[in-house]
């Protein structure tokens, strides 16, 4: 026999749902501002005794509603927030079940793709969906099994807000951590994100990739050619997180790949201009642009958007604009090859059999884009300086003049030299990987890790051997 106190509280409880059930849109909404700020942060005890043991009663009532509207957007992001105060509650595991029997994951999802819906409701689904998957193992596959990670991804992609693209980021990274079964979905969902025309969403896609591969152990065969496109980017955020990418990558099985790519990126093929055409001098104008070269079919096959907090200095060239993208490119594999050179002398070794200098100094020979001409004489000085050999082949290259402004300033010789120096890097012809098999390095010193297996590189070789024998 309950006490007088209980059916006072039951009373309550059913006036309550009563008043909900009679309301109508504006009374509802005020029923859950009320609701939302009495009960913000509160147990799941302390929500039954609120609503004398029947708070399922009333979160049953939510999910309905939200199942009922959520197309049309009415209230939703109020609901969504009562919703998360069950969900987040302390013990809540019970709340968590009778919203997921309902379906409440796939609307969750669906809501991310309805284009009317406003973005602040979407990042209050991107919430909920965070509080189910910190819930556990089960909750995620789940969520990857209700094809989450699709949804998430093509959302991240397009949203608007960076504030909700960080939600998003947060998702991600719990979806790719405890969760074995699924963990490659989340990873492969990563890096289709990475040719995305926002540049937020390429940086929190890079970031999360890092994580994701250090917990995978694996590469996809995808990520050299989808990572290298990314340096066609003018975002220098975006750029640093794929420089960082980079330099975890070269420690799995992707390295050679990667190498041979970055310096392949420094000789673009960039086909001649009948008529003269605006060009882009990045860099002169104190900017200190990203880097790069498209790949046929590549995402940076079309120049990417320019940001209308970037100055761009414009001028008179043969050159036209649209292959911007390819001397951005091309200035940061100079960047990256630079970076990774200087954190690991093998890998500047086995550049050098990439032919490595040569590239850098035809990057050097690119007056259309001075960054080019910066990042690549700031990497080479670096293999100057450390091998001796690269040394005084680039100097016989250079002449003593063009050498001398080199050594003396590396990062402002591209404001020094005329229009003949800049045809002697372009056209050069240094091939210090001949050298160095000449000279038995490649084999003497056991820190190369020379491997061919381009059958033209390994034609070329068997020719040097022959002639050294011949000789000997």
């Amino acid at each position: 026999m309950t006490s007088i106190k209980e059916q006072a509280a039951i009373s309550r409880l059913l006036s309550f749902l009563q008043d909900w059930d009679n309301a109508g849109k504006a009374a509802r909404s005020h029923i859950l501002d009320n609701f939302i700020e009495n009960n913000q942060g509160k147990t799941a005890p302390e929500l039954e005794q609120e609503f004398s043991q029947g708070a399922s009663l009333f979160l049953v009532r939510l999910t309905t509603w939200l199942r009922l509207t959520y197309m049309t957007g009415s209230s939703l992001e109020k609901v969504l927030k009562s919703i998360g105060i069950f969900l987040a509650s302390v013990n809540s595991n019970r709340y968590l079940i009778e919203f997921l029997e309902v379906g409440g994951v796939l609307t969750l999802l669906e809501i991310l793709g309805l284009e009317k819906i406003k973005e602040e409701d979407k990042k209050e689904s991107i919430k909920l969906l965070q509080v189910i998957a910190n819930s556990g193992r089960k909750y995620k596959e789940l969520i990857c099994e209700s094809y989450g990670v699709r949804s998430i991804a093509e959302f991240l992609a397009k949203s608007k807000s960076e504030e909700t693209q960080e939600e998003v980021q947060v998702l991600l990274n719990s979806l790719v951590h405890g969760n074995p079964k699924y963990q490659n979905q989340v990873y492969k969902g990563l890096i289709t994100l990475l040719p995305s025309v926002s540049p937020k969403a390429q940086q929190l896609a890079l970031q999360t990739l890092r994580t994701a591969q250090s917990i995978i152990g694996a590469t996809h065969p995808s990520i050299v050619d989808c990572v290298l496109n990314v340096l066609c980017t003018m975002h220098l955020e975006v750029q640093y997180e794929a420089i960082e990418l980079i330099k975890d990558l070269v420690n799995y099985d992707v390295c050679e790949a990667l190498l041979k790519g970055l310096v392949d990126l420094l000789t673009p093929s960039v086909p001649e201009a009948s008529e003269p055409q605006p060009k882009i001098l990045s860099g002169r104008d104190g900017w200190d642009w990203g880097e790069g070269t498209p790949r046929e079919q590549g995402p940076c096959s079309q120049p990417p958007s320019i940001d209308s907090t970037v100055v761009l200095q414009l001028t008179t060239a043969r050159l036209p604009a649209a292959y911007l993208p390819a001397f951005l490119q091309q200035a940061a594999a100079a960047k990256a090859i630079g970076v990774l050179a200087r954190g690991n002398t093998s890998l500047a070794e086995e550049m050098l059999r990439l032919r490595v200098v040569h590239s850098l100094m035809a990057a050097m020979g690119n007056a259309e884009h001075s960054n080019s001409q910066r990042q690549a004489s700031l990497t080479l000085e670096y293999f100057v300086r450390i091998f001796p050999v690269v040394a005084e082949h680039v100097q016989r290259s250079m002449g003593e003049e063009l050498y001398r402004l080199f050594r003396s300033n590396a990062e402002d010789l591209h404001m020094k030299i005329d229009s003949v120096q800049v045809d002697i890097l372009a056209t050069n012809k240094v091939n210090v990987s001949r050298a160095l098999y000449q000279h038995g390095q490649f084999y003497n010193n056991r820190s190369f890790y020379f491997c061919p297996r381009d059958p033209e590189q390994l034609s070329d070789i068997t020719r040097f051997q022959e002639d050294v024998e011949g000789k000997e």
